[in-house]
């Protein structure tokens, strides 16, 4: 998969997750592409550990893998900012 076909599927997955998450308004189209590729890794990742596949191409499989990876990132960063919201 090139280059231009990670940022694609990463500004999608990223939008998505960051619909579901309840995120959208909070970030933009840099943050979106950012949370989808790192999503896509972390989706391949967990997907691997359950003995399934994870990214394969520019497909309707790997946008859901990507998906889902986004949203673990995502539910992550907003457990990190309520603990250093509270904190204070």
């Amino acid at each position: 998969m090139g280059i231009i076909a990670w940022v694609v599927l990463g500004a999608l997955a990223g939008w998505i997750a960051s619909m579901i998450t309840g995120k959208n308004s909070e970030m933009g189209a840099w943050a979106n592409i950012l949370v989808g590729v790192v999503g896509a890794f972390i989706g391949g990742l967990v997907m691997n550990l359950f003995g399934g596949y994870g990214v394969t191409g520019f497909n309707v499989w790997s946008l859901v893998v990507s998906i889902g990876g986004a949203v673990i990132l995502l539910w992550i960063v907003s457990l990190f900012k309520r603990k250093h919201v509270t904190s204070h």
